[in-house]
């Protein structure tokens, strides 16, 4: 027999006891008589620091101690036995979690990928639209919208007619907005925002026409909803490997909305060329801007002019130069898209039409400020009415 120390989980002093190896499992006994055998089934043997320490099933929050070299010397060959046996339970573990594990992974980066589509046709209508109100409201933070009623007047007009053309049940609602990068880009529920720069880019209304049509055709084939149900399968495995309890799965999706972060497929991209190119076709609007802009910003990236601004659209957009191909072969003629006044004012409404930069930072920027001002003033008249007031 060996000396041993149990703790049997209830009290923290431990508890001597003499240890000796029983038909089957280990048993020990305390000085008052009191004895306990531990099977072999299910014992689990660690080794370290010149110590054993014994746990078991039964018993899950006792623990019995000896020296190493009692143990080894008591137990026998049964000692390899019993750690050869949890050696493989716990290999056992280790193959399932790694199974589990790259279960969940092929789930997220495949599964969800392929039961996008049906989940985003599936979603309600109306969770959808407050989704989408959710995330145009984090969008007007981050960007703020340009300052010139006509031209937001003439894109919500564009907007609206190509919309009346797709078959949605949402309102397509497009604004210009203040960003420093060059792109456009649909919300759940049909908010589409054009970033200044990317009106700045457009050499003619027909090519932001195009633009505004693509985004369109991603509204009408639900791809906005497609993308947020890939970042929320990305988000449930954040929450599984960081812990659920910290929302990062809701933060995914949350983030999801943010300004390019709504990626879509290749696929999903040439249908909205092709999609978008037929709704201008449909409105009577010429198709023939999407092929010339392509061009450009695919050009742009392959030069050195435009690089900054021209990668952000590449980079979301990719494979320029053969969807610009593809438009070509596609595109047809028909009215433009604005008229004069209209183009005009839409170039004015965040500076576009000015080269200075000085002038488009101050735009940009001067936004929330100025909104922020305005508040106070109308708090100021208002407090100075309620003073005069009898």
């Amino acid at each position: 027999m060996a000396a041993g120390r149990f703790h049997d989980g209830l009290s923290a002093r431990p508890i001597p006891v003499e240890v000796e190896w029983a038909d089957g499992g280990v048993r020990f006994v305390q000085a008052d008589g009191k004895a306990l055998v531990w099977s072999d089934e299910g014992l689990k043997v660690v080794r370290e620091g010149g110590q054993t320490r014994l746990s078991h099933p039964s018993s899950p929050d006792a623990r019995l101690v000896l020296d190493e070299a009692d143990w080894v010397a008591m137990g026998g060959t049964s000692v390899a036995v019993v750690e050869r046996r949890g050696r493989v339970r716990e290999t056992r573990l280790v193959i399932g979690l790694a199974a589990a594990g790259l279960s969940v992974t092929a789930f997220v980066f495949w599964g969800v990928p392929l039961l996008s589509g049906p989940l985003a046709r599936a979603t309600p209508i109306d969770m959808e639209r407050r989704m989408g109100e959710n995330f145009d409201a984090q969008m007007g933070t981050l960007f703020h919208a340009c300052e010139g009623e006509a031209g937001q007047q003439a894109l919500q007009d564009l907007g609206a007619r190509l919309a009346a053309r797709a078959d949605t049940p949402f309102e397509v609602r497009v604004r210009a907005v203040q960003a420093p990068f060059v792109n456009a880009f649909a919300l759940p529920g049909g908010p589409v925002l054009v970033t200044d720069d990317l009106i700045r880019e457009a050499e003619t209304p027909d090519e932001l026409a195009a633009v505004v049509a693509h985004e369109v055709a991603h509204i009408e084939r639900r791809h906005v909803m497609q993308a947020v149900w890939r970042s929320l399968g990305v988000g449930l495995l954040l929450d599984a490997v960081v812990g659920g309890g910290t929302g990062a799965g809701q933060q995914a999706v949350i983030l999801a909305g943010q300004a390019t972060d709504l990626r879509y497929g290749r696929d999903a991209e040439l249908e909205a060329d092709t999609r978008g190119q037929a709704l201008l076709a449909e409105a009577g609007l010429s198709s023939r801007g999407m092929a010339p802009f392509f061009e450009r910003m695919h050009g742009a990236v392959e030069k050195d002019g435009r690089v900054a601004s021209a990668e952000e659209f590449i980079s979301t957009h990719p494979d320029s130069a053969r969807r610009a191909q593809r438009a070509r072969e596609r595109e047809k003629p028909g009215a433009a898209a604005l008229s004069p006044g209209a183009w005009a004012a839409v170039r004015a409404s965040c500076g576009a039409g000015s080269e200075d930069p000085v002038t488009r930072l101050k735009n940009r920027f001067r936004g929330g400020r100025d909104k922020a001002a305005s508040h106070q003033g109308d708090q100021v008249r208002q407090d100075g009415q309620a003073g005069r007031r009898p």
